[in-house]
């Protein structure tokens, strides 16, 4: 939704500050905190793009300031399309402002629906799928790039069930037969990882009446 239709209202009514940056249709982030939000940036700084995908903001907290960015990272259709190129382009653009961002917050969280599968391990079927969308090698080695700014991969340094999902299809059974994908992700800096204390997907409101096709990522940060 766009930004003058956010419900700012009715969630300070519930205790949360907020931070949007919407659109009509398919794009859209946010970020709601028990604690006020501030130095809010919206999408790449440098990179020109008309969608609503990258909102970052920072949490005063009692271990020091976080830095918190929230992606909604480009689909990209199918590998060759323009759509691909747009992706492999947002990608190179979010690397490059993501250097600086750490540079000048130690603390920070990079989290989000990122469309990749970083292993073989997160896809319900890693050859059949090998090398279409999610899945390339191109996406995983982008993938791969975040990590090596410093970053780590929350969900991974805990043991974790094996073919552990977070995404779903709404057709042919997907979420029943368990045939689903790890494709959000949240990825925190050294700072943050001494005090990652679990990191899981909550699977219960993909059982609800009419849910997401995703199921939220939960880290605990003491």
């Amino acid at each position: 939704m766009t930004d003058d239709k956010f419900p700012f209202d009715a969630l300070q009514a519930a205790g949360y500050h907020a931070a949007a940056f919407g659109q009509k249709t398919y794009n859209g982030v946010a970020i709601l905190s028990r604690t006020p939000v501030r130095d809010v940036a919206r999408n790449i700084a440098g990179f020109a793009d008309e969608q609503s995908r990258v909102i970052a903001a920072t949490l005063d907290t009692a271990a020091g300031p976080l830095r918190l960015i929230n992606g909604y990272f480009v689909n990209g259709q199918e590998p060759g399309s323009e759509k691909f190129a747009y992706k492999m382009k947002w990608l190179d653009a979010l690397h490059d402002w993501l250097r600086g961002e750490l540079a000048s917050h130690p603390q920070l969280a990079l989290l989000g629906d990122f469309n990749i599968t970083p292993e073989d391990r997160d896809s319900y079927d890693p050859d059949g799928l090998r090398e279409t969308i999610h899945h390339t090698t191109e996406e995983r080695e982008q993938f791969r790039r975040l990590l090596a700014l410093g970053l780590t991969d929350s969900f991974r340094l805990f043991e974790q069930p094996e073919k552990s999902f977070s995404w779903w299809d709404y057709r042919m059974l997907g979420y029943p037969k368990n045939r689903g994908l790890r494709i959000d992700h949240i990825l925190v800096s050294e700072a943050l990882k001494p005090r990652l204390q679990g990191c899981v997907v909550d699977r219960v409101p993909r059982k609800w009446d009419k849910p997401s096709d995703h199921a939220p990522v939960i880290a605990e940060i003491a």
